[in-house]
């Protein structure tokens, strides 16, 4: 028998009142076992023993009560869940106080440590169990009644849902995924919820705003007073209000980016209300505002300064990371998982949220920075053909007029110095190097920090521009002033002239003389040491150097290049060579007497005189001998006595031919080929080879036949089989009298 949902399903119990059987639904009030869950506080912020006990105490109780929870029955749990008020309170307590990964802790004893993870994780186990309507076959409840009984009884509601993506959500992802799309796909009123919600959401920027002085576009409905002045600002506000400020701003940023990472299915619900633009918007007035005020406060303790810049750095980042997040799952991933003729609505939505931004230059220099937004549009190039490209090359080119004036590598550099040294990285770290990495990144740069607004430097003509404009609208201003005003406000002069009429200055400005003239700074630099040209610290470059070689320089015209009759007219080398050579004048060109005079006559002294004559083997006994000859045995065949004359004649003859001078003339072609045959007939002759007769061929045919040729004609026949294959029957007889051929 298949097993029933819980909700369908009916318990048979006696009445402990009366005794008798009664039956009662599974869900039920009177299941609920009596269980008195307490609050949870978090760990104390001061080493306190005493607090540090009660904080122990508490906990246990809690973390002791959520085990006996989870090891109940699928029925008893669900009543317990669904009717005891005390365990919502408990969880909701949690949500709200437990520490986040961005807050600065004390370092706490390894017990409160150990027991706040022990307890962070029962926490989650519950949350994970009151999402699952199905545990195992027998143990389920039906969908549809699932989401009812998680919406009417408040289980789950869309605070809590951030609250459990900000806490649970690093290191949990994919398991909040799937209990947050459970959520959603069995009640799809959270939908609804998370749509009313938003503005709610969008106000707490409304609120930062106001709270800084400031005002978003749009955002108020109301009309502000004329009378009415803003006496609090960022820069003056209490340090207390400063640090609440940013610590909201840091909580309010990461839960959103916490939940759009683990559900982005709810960023077609964020960007109804447009929200990259009001998020674009709020980035553009709020942060640079506060991190001047955090920039130029002083601070008895660095820490806190060093705290409060770690915050606002990661809260712009969180909030760059969630524009991007909304664009991304709106616009760009429809686009690459959509067919060809789906896409035009997403890429026409990407070109408006980001047309929409284009006047929020920090935010979208930020953001470049982070998310490049030339690979998007690189991206919808590749996914469109019929892209308009004068919309792309408009928000590009925007783009890069925000990068004006910045350099580009300098704040990559920056972001990732301090990316190393504090701001997100020092998220996940213990608490004493979270401190000390944001103190050294605040000491290190103070004006710089994790990826801080790069500061414009303006001089020259175009800060006298900007000094001139704002005096023709306020022309009883000194320029004094007005330079420290735009110093302040990163040289908007519309800001600044809005600040003067308003009364907004910072307090250090309202003590200045406004009409105080401004003071030239001497340039540090001299014109000769700033001076730059192609002949910059060369070899006679007296301004770098203090000696320089004068015989290196030319005096007068230099002398033209040397001709050639003014080569040969030189004679410096001869003059050199003269005094080598009268070295040699010593030799005499006469020898003394006894040497004066050389005979060259023939001496015939010793003409008498027989010499080697009476030898053994002298000339005349070898010439009297009998010549050497080749024995006739050894001689080659068909080579007589004579053939050794005639081939030195020969060879004599065929030199002769050669060393006649050509004639270029063309000869005969008969008569070359006579003179080819007959030497060829001639070397023939000399390897042995036998005359070949032309008697076998004969006369031609009709003509008749000479005797010789008959006769060479039989002798040809009768030896034909002594060569080539024309014995091959005898062959043949002879292998098959041998046994080799089978008969």
């Amino acid at each position: 028998m298949p097993a029933l949902p819980l909700d369908e399903l009916q318990l048979t119990e006696r009445d402990p009142k009366t005794g008798k059987l009664r039956t009662l639904p599974a869900l039920h009030p009177e299941i609920k076992a009596d269980r008195s869950f307490v609050l949870y506080k978090p760990p104390p912020a001061i080493r306190d023993p005493a607090l540090v006990e009660e904080f122990l105490e508490r906990a246990k109780f809690i973390a002791d009560d959520l085990n006996w929870l989870l090891a109940l029955p699928h029925d008893k749990f669900w009543c317990q869940v669904i009717f005891d008020e005390s365990l919502q309170k408990c969880l909701d307590s949690y949500l709200r106080s437990a520490p986040r990964k961005f807050d600065v802790l004390w370092d706490c004893p390894p017990e409160v440590q150990e027991l706040q993870k022990c307890l962070h994780h029962s926490v989650f186990l519950t949350f994970l169990r009151m999402s699952t309507h199905k545990e195992s076959k027998d143990h389920f409840i039906t969908p549809s009644v699932f989401g009812k009984i998680i919406y009417n009884n408040f289980l789950f509601d869309i605070p809590k849902i951030l609250d459990l993506c900000v806490l649970f959500g690093k290191g949990n992802g994919l398991l909040l995924q799937k209990m947050i799309g459970n959520i959603f796909t069995q009640q799809p009123s959270y939908f609804s919820d998370l749509d009313e919600t938003l503005p709610t959401i969008l106000q707490v920027f409304n609120n930062i705003l106001h709270k800084c002085g400031l005002q978003c576009e749009g955002a108020s409905a109301e009309p502000q007073k004329l009378e009415e002045k803003v006496s609090v600002t960022a820069g003056n506000m209490p340090l207390q209000e400063l640090k609440d400020i940013v610590l909201y701003l840091c909580d309010t940023c990461t839960t959103l980016w916490a939940f759009l990472d683990v559900f982005p299915l709810a960023c077609q619900t964020f960007q109804k209300h447009e929200f990259c633009y009001r998020l674009a918007s709020f980035y553009e007035l709020a942060i640079p505002e506060l991190e001047s005020a955090i920039k130029k406060r002083h601070y008895e303790d660095n820490s806190v300064f060093a705290d409060l810049w770690r915050r606002i750095s990661h809260s712009r980042k969180k909030m760059i990371e969630v524009f991007h997040i909304l664009v991304n799952q709106v616009c760009l991933q429809p686009i690459l998982e959509s067919s060809c003729e789906n896409i035009q609505p997403f890429i026409e939505e990407f070109l408006q949220i980001f047309t929409s931004v284009l006047q929020e230059r920090r935010f979208l220099r930020d953001y470049d920075e982070l998310f490049p937004v030339e690979d998007d549009v690189s991206l919808l190039q590749q996914a469109s053909s019929a892209l308009d490209e004068t919309r792309t090359a408009y928000i590009l080119q925007a783009v890069e007029s925000a990068w004006e004036g910045v350099d580009r590598r300098k704040g990559q550099a920056v972001k990732a110095a301090a990316a190393s040294n504090g701001a997100s990285a020092t998220v996940e770290s213990s608490p004493e190097d979270r401190e000390d990495a944001g103190a050294a990144c605040a000491l290190q740069d103070e004006c710089a920090g994790a990826a801080a607004a790069p500061i414009t430097c303006v001089s020259g003509v175009e800060l006298d521009s900007l000094i001139s404009q704002v005096k023709d609208l306020l022309p009883d201003l000194g320029e004094g002033f007005i330079l420290a005003c735009l110093e302040e406000y990163g040289y908007d002069t519309e800001q600044v002239i809005n600040n003067i009429l308003e009364e907004k200055l910072v307090p250090y400005l309202d003590k200045l003389d406004r009409r105080m003239q401004r003071q030239l700074k001497p340039d540090p630099t001299p014109l000769v040491s700033s001076r730059c040209n192609v002949f910059q610290n060369d070899e006679f470059d007296v301004f770098s150097r203090d000696a320089v070689d004068v015989s290196r320089i030319q005096k007068g015209k230099r002398r033209e290049q040397d001709t050639t009759r003014s080569l040969v007219n030189d004679k410096r080398l001869v003059a050199e060579q003269r005094q080598r050579y009268s070295r040699y004048s010593a030799v005499l060109d006469e020898l003394p007497p006894p040497y004066g005079d050389y005979e060259d006559e023939y001496d015939d002294t010793y003409d008498g005189n027989q010499v080697g004559a009476n030898d053994a083997d002298s000339d005349d006994e070898l010439i009297s001998r009998r010549p050497f000859t080749i024995p006739q045995v050894l001689r080659p065949k068909g080579h007589e006595e004579g053939q050794e004359t005639e081939e030195e004649d020969e060879e004599e003859e065929e030199e002769a031919e050669k060393e006649r001078t050509k004639d270029h003339f063309v000869q005969d072609p008969a008569v070359l080929r006579e003179r080819a045959e007959a030497r060829r007939q001639a070397f023939l002759s000399r390897k042995g080879h036998k005359h070949d007769s032309s008697a076998v061929v004969g006369n031609a045919k009709g003509h008749g036949q000479s005797r010789e040729t008959l006769q060479e004609r039989r002798k040809k026949e009768a030896n034909k089989s002594t060569r080539a294959n024309h014995n091959r029957r005898a062959m043949a007889d002879r292998k098959r009298s041998k046994g080799m051929i089978p008969s």
